[in-house]
Order: structure tokens, then sequence, then C-alpha cells
């Protein structure tokens, strides 16, 4: 391909341009940018801080300040617990933790009864009645731990976060024998596959 290009001679309707205007025919693409090139970059400038105010009023502060002292500061919601049960109504109870009475031994899935898990349980709820309902149903609630456990395999014990799976799991399955919201969560105070 070749770089020709054609020249019109100029004609009596067609006079031949003068140089000014070939200038400024050529500096008029360079110019169309102006003010509305930029006025994507100002909007920017001028929304970004307003939409960054409303949505940490309306948005994060109320979630903040719904999840109460415990988002607010370490050190501070340790200090100031006993008074915002009080302020509750009695409503927010200190939590209460009730180990099972013995460990928990299953034979893992799988594994044709060769390897097994050992787990020692702590409940931890808010309603102080769960001593009491664990220490009656400790039997039924030792089951159901045993059940959920050993229908694991190896593989879903070692997975990266599987304990964290099984206290979920566990969690939901001693919520069905206890009642609805009675354990908020559970501690493994020992765990080990042999």
């Amino acid at each position: 391909m070749s770089n020709t290009r054609i020249v019109r001679a100029p004609t009596p309707e067609r006079p031949d341009p003068a140089p000014a205007e070939v200038a400024a025919a050529a500096a008029k693409p360079a110019e169309s940018g102006g003010v509305k090139a930029w006025l994507p970059l100002l909007a920017n400038i001028v929304l970004m801080p307003v939409l960054a105010y409303v949505m940490t009023v309306f948005v994060l502060l109320p979630k903040l300040k719904s999840a109460g002292p415990v988002a607010a500061g370490g050190a501070e919601s340790g200090e100031h617990s006993g008074a915002a049960a009080g302020s509750h109504g009695g409503a927010e109870a200190a939590k209460v933790n009730v180990p099972l009475s013995n460990k928990v031994l299953v034979n893992l899935s799988g594994t044709m009864g060769t390897r097994y898990l050992l787990a020692n349980i702590t409940l931890v709820g808010g309603k102080p009645e769960l001593k009491e309902t664990v220490e009656k149903k400790d039997a039924q609630l030792r089951d159901v731990a045993a059940s959920v456990l050993g229908n694991k395999t190896i593989a879903d014990i070692d997975k990266p976060g599987a304990r964290n799976l099984l206290r979920t799991e566990l969690v939901s399955a001693f919520n069905t024998v206890l009642g609805s919201g009675s354990v908020s969560e559970i501690f493994f105070t020992e765990f080990a596959i042999q």
C-alpha cells in the first residue's frame, strides 16, 4: 500500500485555502475536548465524598449502633457489660458456659473402625436456665454430637475451616434438642483424631 495523497487543484468555484484556514482546521480536533472531557472527573470529585458521607451516616453508623458495645471497642465493652445488661432491663444476660458431662468418642466415617475422633464440647448460651437443661438432656446432646461427628470423614475434618463448619452444624443440632436460640456457640476444649 502506498502513501499517496490526492491533491485537488484549485478551481474557480473553490479557491486555494489560505494557510491560516488550514492551521485553524487542523487545530479544531485538538480543542474539541474542552470542559466536556473533564465533566466525569469533576462529577466524581464532587459525588464521591457525598456518597461516602451518606453511606457512613445512614448505613454504617446505624449498624454499629445496633450491634451494641461489642462493635464499639474491645476493652470498653468488657467494663460496661454489667451496665449494658442493666440498661436493657436484663434482656441481655451474661453468657453461660456448660460443658457436656463426658467426651464424645466416635469412629470416623469411611475408616472401617480404624480411626476415631475424640472431642470435648462446651456449650455457650445466653439463657440462665441452660445449665439445668443441658444437665437434664446430656445423654441426648452427646448422642446428637456423636451422630454429627460420626458422619464426617478424615477428608471432611482435614479441610481448612472444618472446625468452624462442625461448630455450626453442632449448634444447629443442639438447638433442635434444647430449643431455638438456646446455644449461641460451642467450644472444642479437646479435639483429637487417632
